[in-house]
């Protein structure tokens, strides 16, 4: 899977090759020894190796003279998966001493995308007919026409003729209830966190095992990745906003209320030390090696800093501004003041430590992945200061082992993207709106060139930046379409967005469980692997409604 053969042919005379190889992804890399490709044993034979080459990015292939090390080609090409290619390297012409490289596909590659495109027209062809079907149901002349075909006795036909049916106008029951109503939950708040859960499920079960639905290795990240973590990172500080100002206004103590924040952070934080030390299948865990940072620990750590600093310095709305939108409309930023005041002191403490602190064996303020990145000048520097603070504070075997870096880049330290200075960021993220121009300017719109680069991994400030505004941008198109004009219900993802803790922590812990895996008869099909990962996703999404109808919800 995600690979192709080449066969490089090497028809130079008295020359041993030396292939190397990377992908041009990765950034500022050593290339690595693919293959050594001796002469012919016979004159007139060329000598042949076989290697398989990764088809993810675009590949990077420099063949050099092994004997002399001096640079015979160098060529760039995108390899299709499962594809056979041959690799030419000849003399252009008898008695001319300059060298071609010549590229020949032997076996046309297969378009391993496909199923992600039939996939996406199902599920589209789906939504549709809901959505047709639901506006036929909204029509009273099909309601009528409904009810006629599957009640046939005559008495109910003469009893609806003479008494008609009830109309929604005529009804007075709907404006007595909006009266006595309390005040509604936004739905289009559990829509955002349910399409947020829906697409990590998804994420975490492999996505089909195609690279753009993974982790980034470092620089950059894939839009289904960015829409995942720090979806519910910023609708849980918009959760708090809403839910605390509704408590204040009610007259809750803030000292049991704090007590409450307090607990919920606490069981976040510890289910989620249960959830990323599974044991079930390597026999039991020692203290030594439990992994301390995760995803439920940063957003309870995140959750407790947050609701913490909205309940001891937010002032409840006055009714004033609540019933007749007289107040200033920066109201709420200015009357917000301490908050803003220590967010902004806890940032100048990420960024001072991210480029001041000094780390040995590594330059001052490094970003960088390390490994063989950066000409493989810090192998050991994966993270700079946000690894080396980790490193420092939890030790090295209770940090995540396998981090995406590895991937691209063969780093061999122990690096957590949920670590600690990355918690200062989220925070931030969890508590500031759209930041789109500082964004803009901290990147310089690129993915490695920028002063603080779009980096997951350690949670950079470009990176909180950029994702809350689009996380902000997605809220506002949610809101008058679900709450305002009641377009869209927000199904199926409202459901899995009301029981969220269950469904993220059922997930983790059933994942290698069936229905949601089983043996697959082809490993390397794209195929096999999206129709499995998108079962167990649709399942979760059936579990949260069926839990919904019961009305169970899971609440911490």
């Amino acid at each position: 899977m995600d690979q192709a053969l080449l066969l490089i042919h090497n028809e130079l005379p008295r020359t041993n090759l030396t292939v190397y190889w990377n992908f041009d992804r990765c950034y500022h890399c050593l290339l690595q020894v693919l293959a050594s490709v001796s002469q012919g044993r016979k004159a007139g034979e060329p000598g042949v190796a076989a290697v398989a080459v990764g088809t993810q990015h675009w590949s990077i292939l420099q063949l050099n003279d092994s004997a002399e090390g001096k640079h015979v080609c160098r060529l760039e090409y995108k390899f299709g998966e499962f594809g056979n290619y041959s690799l030419l390297v000849k003399h252009v012409r008898d008695g001319v001493s300059e060298i071609a490289c010549d590229l020949v596909v032997n076996k046309e590659p297969i378009d391993s995308n496909l199923p992600v495109g039939i996939a996406f027209l199902v599920g589209m062809a789906l939504i549709i007919m809901l959505s047709i079907l639901r506006f036929l149901l909204s029509l009273e002349d099909f309601q009528n026409w409904i009810s006629k075909a599957i009640n046939s006795r005559e008495t109910d036909r003469l009893i609806n003729s003479e008494l008609g049916s009830p109309s929604r106008a005529s009804d007075p029951q709907p404006e007595a209830w909006r009266r006595l109503a309390t005040p509604m939950r936004l739905h289009c708040v559990d829509t955002f966190r349910g399409m947020a859960l829906t697409i990590m499920v998804f994420v975490n079960y492999g996505g089909g095992k195609y690279w753009y639905f993974k982790h980034s290795s470092w620089n950059g990240e894939p839009c289904p990745e960015s829409c995942c973590f720090f979806r519910f990172v910023f609708i849980m500080g918009a959760s708090i906003f809403l839910s605390m100002t509704s408590i204040l206004q009610r007259g809750c103590s803030k000292f049991r209320l704090l007590g409450k924040i307090a607990w919920r952070s606490f069981l976040l934080i510890c289910i989620g030390i249960f959830v990323v030390n599974p044991n079930y299948c390597l026999g039991p865990l020692s203290w030594e090696k439990a992994r301390i940072p995760g995803v439920l620990q940063r957003l309870g750590a995140t959750y407790f800093v947050v609701a913490a600093l909205e309940l001891l310095f937010a002032r409840p709305v006055p009714e004033t501004c609540a019933s007749e939108r007289s107040c200033f409309s920066l109201l709420d930023i200015t009357a917000s003041w301490p908050q803003w005041l220590f967010v902004l002191i806890l940032e100048g403490v990420w960024l001072a430590l991210t480029f001041f602190l000094p780390v040995p064996g590594c330059p001052t303020g490094y970003l960088g992945p390390g490994g063989i990145g950066d000409g493989g000048r810090y192998r050991n520097c994966t993270g700079g200061a946000a690894g080396y603070v980790d490193r420092l504070l939890l030790g090295d075997q209770h940090l995540y082992q396998h981090p995406s870096s590895t991937v691209l880049y063969h780093t061999e330290v122990a690096y957590d993207p949920e670590g600690i200075l990355g918690t200062i960021n989220s925070i931030v993220m969890a508590f500031l709106g759209v930041q789109g121009l500082v964004s803009a300017a901290l990147t310089k719109a690129s993915e490695n060139e920028g002063f603080i680069p779009v980096n997951k991994n350690l949670w950079s400030l470009s990176y909180v930046t950029t994702l809350s505004s689009l996380a902000f941008l997605i809220l506002l198109a949610l809101y008058p379409v679900v709450d305002v004009k009641g377009l869209w219900t927000g199904a199926p993802f409202f459901y899995p967005g009301m029981n969220s803790i269950l469904v993220y922590v059922g997930h983790e812990v059933f994942a290698n469980y069936f229905p949601f895996q089983w043996k697959l008869g082809d490993q390397q099909s794209h195929k096999e692997h999206l129709v499995q990962n998108v079962v167990a996703t649709a399942l979760w999404v059936l579990i949260a409604y069926v839990l919904y109808r019961k009305k169970v919800f899971w609440k911490i």
